[in-house]
């Protein structure tokens, strides 16, 4: 059984920095790309950032050069790590498997990043 736990989301500063981690089980990590996104409420769910299984890497427009989406096979996990935060990016955040060339397949439950002060 596929299992997607994301940790590492709370309160920050705008301006501020978060690193979110996803820990996958259940799954051979290495022949999945994946990916980061998120939902606001009253908004749709967005792609934040993929990679894929050889590293390549693209991300939403609102946060290419703030944000940037890594992976360590070694420990089956994928970070975002989030800098100059606002706070529209204030929203809860889900890591997937899959999401680079196509819809996930699998989400995990999601955390709460929120970007006020």
């Amino acid at each position: 059984q596929v299992q997607l736990v994301e940790s590492g989301g709370g309160l920050v500063q705008p301006g501020g920095s978060l690193r979110l981690s996803c820990v996958a089980s259940g799954v051979d990590f290495s022949f999945y790309n994946m990916g980061w996104y998120r939902q606001a409420p009253g908004k749709q769910r967005e792609l934040v950032a993929a990679i894929t299984t050889g590293g390549s890497t693209k991300y939403g427009d609102s946060v290419r050069g703030r944000f940037r989406i890594s992976r360590d096979s070694a420990k089956n996990t994928v970070y975002l790590q989030m800098s100059s935060l606002k706070p529209e990016d204030t929203a809860v955040y889900y890591c997937t498997r899959g999401g680079y060339f196509s819809t996930p397949n699998y989400w995990g439950q999601g955390t709460q990043v929120t970007v006020s002060s």
